[in-house]
This record gives C-alpha cells, sequence and structure tokens, in this order.
C-alpha cells in the first residue's frame, strides 16, 4: 500500500515503504512439526516396560490416570500383561503430618536403598485444589537427589479428591512398576487427613512419621492411624531436638501399649531419626525388613497381600458403579429436578436419594 505523503502535490517528501513483517512464528518450527507420537500396542508397551523404559513406562501410568475411555481399555490391557511380572517389591507407604520431612525422609530413604543395589519408584500424592482441582506437582523439587538418580523413578499424581489422600489409580501404579523392575515402591500420602485406609489398604508396610518439639505429641495419637502403622519414626531428631525426639519416643511407645496387638503379630517399634543429616536411617531399614522377614514367616504377608486384592475389586465395583450412576442421560436429567425438590423442602434428602436410585434401577432392567 502507497504511503498519501508520496503523491506529487508533497514535493520534496518521500517516505520509503519500510520493512516486511517478519512472520510471528519461526519458519523453521513449520518445516519440522514433531512427529506424531506412535500408538503402541499393548504387547509393545508391555516388552518396553520389562525392559526398564522410562518413557513408555510414564505413558502407561498416564493411561492408567486418564478418563478417557480409550486410554483405560488400554490401561487395563497393558495390567492384566504386567501382572504376571508384579508383586515382587516391598511396599512401603509413607505417612504423617504436613511439615514431618515427608519428601526430605523419602530423599534419604531412597539413597540409602539405591546405595545398596535396589531400585526405587516413589509414588507421590499430590493434594487436589477442591476449587480449580489442580495439583502443584513438586515433589521432585524436595527429592533433590533421588530426582537424578539413575534407578529411581518419582511419579507425582494429583489426588484428585480421593479418599484417604491417595490417587484413584495407584495400585495399578504399583504393578507397572513392579514389573518395569522396581524392587521398592513408597507411597507418599498427602498427610494425616480424613483416613490414610486407602493407603494401609496396598502397602506392606505402613510407616508413620511424627515431630517431636511441637508442644502437641499426644495429639499426634490418633487411634485409628496408630492401629494401622507398622513403624513410627520420629524425624529431626538432631541438635538441641534430641532429647525431644527422645520424650517424644517414650509418650509413642506408651501408647502403642493401650492397643491390642496387630492382626500380624508383630509389634510395632518407635525409633528416632533425621531426614536432613541422614542419622538412624540403616536402622529404619533393618526395621522393615525385620518386619517383612517376620510376617513371611508367619503367613501374613500373604494373606495381607490376599486381602488388599479383594478390597481393591470391591473399590472398583463402587467405582463402576458410581460413575455408570452419574453418566446416565436419564440420572443427568432427573438430577437437577430433584436438587430443587430437596432445596425447596418438597422432599427429604432421603427420598430424593431413594427416587433416584429406584429410576436407575429400572433404567438397568
Amino acid at each position: 500500500m502507497e504511503h498519501p505523503e508520496n503523491d506529487p502535490k508533497y514535493q520534496g517528501l518521500n517516505v520509503n515503504k519500510g520493512v516486511a513483517q517478519p512472520p510471528s512464528v519461526n519458519p523453521y518450527l513449520l518445516q519440522n512439526k514433531r512427529a506424531k507420537r506412535k500408538n503402541y500396542t499393548a504387547d509393545e508397551y508391555l516388552q518396553g516396560i520389562i525392559e526398564g523404559d522410562i518413557t513408555l513406562l510414564s505413558q502407561a501410568v498416564t493411561m492408567v490416570e486418564s478418563a478417557n475411555p480409550h486410554h483405560q481399555e488400554m490401561a487395563q490391557a497393558i495390567i492384566e500383561k504386567c501382572l504376571p511380572f508384579s508383586g515382587n517389591s516391598i511396599r512401603v507407604g509413607i505417612t504423617g503430618v504436613p511439615g514431618a520431612g515427608k519428601s526430605t525422609s523419602i530423599d534419604a530413604f531412597g539413597m540409602h536403598l539405591l546405595e545398596n543395589g535396589h531400585k526405587l519408584a516413589v509414588l507421590a500424592i499430590d493434594p487436589s485444589s477442591e476449587r480449580s482441582k489442580g495439583s502443584i506437582l513438586g515433589d521432585k523439587t524436595r527429592m533433590e537427589k533421588l530426582s537424578v538418580a539413575k534407578n529411581a523413578f518419582i511419579r507425582p499424581s494429583p489426588s484428585a479428591g480421593s479418599l484417604g489422600g491417595v490417587a484413584r489409580k495407584t495400585r495399578e501404579t504399583i504393578i507397572l512398576c513392579e514389573a518395569a523392575g522396581f524392587d521398592s515402591i513408597f507411597i507418599e500420602t498427602v498427610g494425616v487427613g480424613q483416613s490414610e485406609t486407602a493407603v494401609h489398604s496396598m502397602v506392606d508396610f505402613f510407616l508413620l512419621i511424627q515431630l517431636a518439639g511441637t508442644g502437641d505429641e499426644l495429639q499426634g495419637i490418633k487411634r485409628g492411624i496408630m492401629e494401622m502403622a507398622d513403624g513410627i519414626v520420629i524425624n529431626k531428631a538432631d541438635g538441641d531436638n534430641i532429647e525431644k525426639a527422645k520424650i517424644a519416643q517414650g509418650h509413642f511407645k506408651n501408647a502403642l501399649h493401650l492397643y491390642p496387638l496387630p492382626d500380624s503379630g508383630w509389634t510395632p517399634e518407635v525409633m528416632t531419626y533425621s531426614g536432613f543429616y541422614k542419622l538412624g536411617i540403616a536402622e529404619i531399614w533393618n526395621m522393615i525388613y525385620r518386619y517383612v522377614d517376620f510376617v513371611k514367616a508367619n503367613g501374613y504377608f500373604e494373606h495381607r497381600r490376599n486381602e488388599q486384592s479383594k478390597y481393591w475389586m470391591y473399590e472398583s465395583i463402587n467405582e463402576r458403579l458410581k460413575n455408570n450412576f452419574y453418566s446416565n442421560p436419564v440420572i443427568e436429567e432427573l438430577m437437577p429436578q430433584l436438587e430443587q425438590e430437596v432445596l425447596s423442602a418438597q422432599k427429604s434428602s432421603f427420598v430424593a436419594a431413594k427416587e433416584a436410585l429406584d429410576t436407575y434401577k429400572k433404567l438397568i432392567k
């Protein structure tokens, strides 16, 4: 387009056209578009996973966590094929109050295992926002050494509001990690919250991390969590805090005497350590190994894993029923109407719920 200033009536004034505007996208990028990701078969995923291909393992875990029906179908096929190669690890659930040093402790525990020739997978559960449903997934930043270690696999996952602070698909991810050759698996939960039952029902050893010197040791002695713990460890037992940690250790030992002996027959131990200074780490792992030897010898190890498999079968049934109910088009249309009737006091919550369930029963007959 010519500039009006170049009109003959503007003698002595000349304006150049200027430089053409460069494209907003680098043309070289357009020429070298990233190749579309290859679609692998379940057998190819299996082969890659058992050969230790971390990329394929990560992709398989992503499909396990996906809500996409196609991804779910593929994920289940991969899990079925990986099952014969699973079950050969020690699964340790790690929980504790926020700020107890779970991530720092996992970094120390994990490096101890790697130095002794083990392969470790860490499934770190990040709390999801109730408002945005998003998660920070920043656990790797708090596991500085493990995150760059050769034989470690860290997978942060959003809790997605699931009970017990554990990701909905963590159990399936455990199977994939075991098939990939990881002989030690940590499951870090979001912290002591509503319930840690979900974690307890997928691990061999349940480790509770506590703090001393907070002035609230007895507040941490909750019956439910204490009864599930196979071992209690008190972190930050260093410097001026050593004496406080010893006192807290005595409190917890006394509290454990109030509870009946667990079904395993094992008496939970209470130990002190420092995750930051790497003090007492080997002793804690010796305790875990003693526990595993003890429960394998009396048959409880196999019994517990069988009970866990049964528990997760029923959990999967409950989840599938719930999803089918809420995704039914008739129910989707009915629910807003029932909500309004409840809010306007035309029906009680219980009557409305019964009506919704009765409608669903008729639909599936």
